[in-house]
């Protein structure tokens, strides 16, 4: 093999590890929302996960598609948001009412 064709290898690898990454973040976001909604406790503003998933599915990015990271970033972002209320929810749980 020449030097071209192993980088290509190296960043097709590269960009199926990033897209590895960003589908479990975005399972996990997608999981975060569900377990908000069984504990009856508000998922925040709808255009934190909207946006994020709309974000991730369409092609215009601020990075191109092959590198994932914004994407990444993103999902990241709209997670931490939508856990923050899960986590406060069962620390009050555990202290007990206020």
């Amino acid at each position: 093999m020449d030097s071209t064709t192993e980088w290509i290898v190296v960043a097709a690898v590269l960009a199926a590890a990033l897209l590895a990454v960003a589908v479990a973040l975005l399972v996990r976001l997608v999981r975060a929302r569900r377990a908000l909604r069984r504990a009856g406790l508000p998922t925040g503003p709808r255009w934190v996960f909207w946006g994020a998933l709309l974000y991730f599915v369409l092609p215009a990015d601020l990075v191109p598609d092959p590198v994932y990271l914004d994407d990444i970033g993103v999902l990241l972002l709209a997670l931490r948001s939508l856990r923050a209320p899960l986590g406060a929810s069962r620390a009050e749980g555990r202290n007990g009412p206020a």
